[in-house]
């Protein structure tokens, strides 16, 4: 006698499907695996997925992609996280910057080992090994150096002006890109429905800035866009901000056990899809007369007894 296999939906996963760089898992050049992390996300101050590359000289931040009912087909198996997960190089001074403003309230030098702690996140610490941590640690923060050791102060002003270059860079690989912004875009789409001409600096501003704003806190996000002289929006656009509308594919990878749990932030609808040639066909048949397939599936019913 055949016996069926038990359903245990909560089995944890032992593989995922992941788009990466070389780079992220190259072992080569340090010697050590690239390893999954959690830290806290500058954003939404929870925990998310990252990781550390071999060496710990590089971060990578995790997202993925997910649709509903989708699964993978791994050799001989099925595994049923269908989501495609994929690997960004990010600048780790997003991360650390909350620990910077956050000890310079109290408006003392400190050294950085002291700054870059979180007792809930203890990899956190791990971020000091990143080599673009302290070449870029200038931007963000004042250094002083004491009997050969360093101490860093949060800088405000400087805070504004690397955000700034960050928004100045997205505006113009937006622009190389083609990529088309404003209130004359569909937004599930990206397609223009106004001419080019009538795209505006300040759209591309705003957009970058949305970009950017993923990556700081509401409060920085606020600061940055009165440093980029752009006023609050105070009635609803054609289209928000990306920090607004998140693409379905733009969601960081919350760092639960299983790892398959996202952000809580709406799915953005799904367009339209396209027609296939025979249901084009199909749809100019004149119908009438003719029975639904569903009535052919449907109860008959009875008739009443006279």
């Amino acid at each position: 006698m055949t016996t069926k296999k038990k359903h245990t939906p909560n089995a944890q996963n032992d593989s995922w499907v992941v788009v990466a760089a070389e780079s992220a898992i190259d072992t080569q050049k340090h010697g050590s695996d690239p390893a999954f992390v959690r830290l806290r996300n500058p954003s939404t101050d929870t925990a998310s997925l990252y990781l550390l590359s071999s060496g710990e000289v590089q971060l990578y931040e995790v997202k993925a992609f997910k649709e509903d009912f989708h699964s993978w087909f791994i050799g001989q198996t099925v595994q049923r996280d269908g989501r495609l997960l994929y690997i960004t190089p990010m600048d780790p001074l997003y991360l650390i910057l909350p620990y910077l403003m956050k000890t310079g309230k109290e408006g003392k030098f400190q050294p950085l080992d002291q700054v870059v702690m979180d007792e809930e996140f203890p990899a956190f610490s791990r971020l000091l090994s990143c080599t673009r941590s302290l070449d870029s640690l200038h931007q963000v923060a004042e250094e002083k150096e004491v009997g050969g050791l360093k101490f860093h102060r949060y800088n405000q002003e400087r805070t504004m002006e690397w955000l700034n270059k960050k928004v100045q860079r997205t505006v113009k690989a937006l622009r190389k890109s083609n990529i088309s912004v404003g209130e004359g875009v569909k937004s599930t789409t990206y397609v223009r429905v106004k001419s080019e001409s009538d795209t505006h600096e300040e759209d591309y501003l705003r957009y970058a800035h949305g970009l950017i704003s993923e990556y700081i806190s509401e409060d920085l996000s606020k600061a940055l866009l009165k440093h980029l002289q752009l006023p609050e929006l105070t009635s609803p656009k054609e289209i928000e901000p990306p920090s607004k509308k998140r693409k379905l594919s733009d969601k960081p990878v919350e760092a639960g056990e299983d790892y398959t749990k996202f952000n809580s932030a709406d799915f953005a609808r799904k367009p339209p899809k396209k027609m296939t040639s025979a249901q084009k066909t199909l749809a100019k048949v004149d119908k009438t007369g003719m029975k639904t397939m569903s009535s052919f599936f449907s109860p008959k019913v009875k008739a009443e007894n006279k």
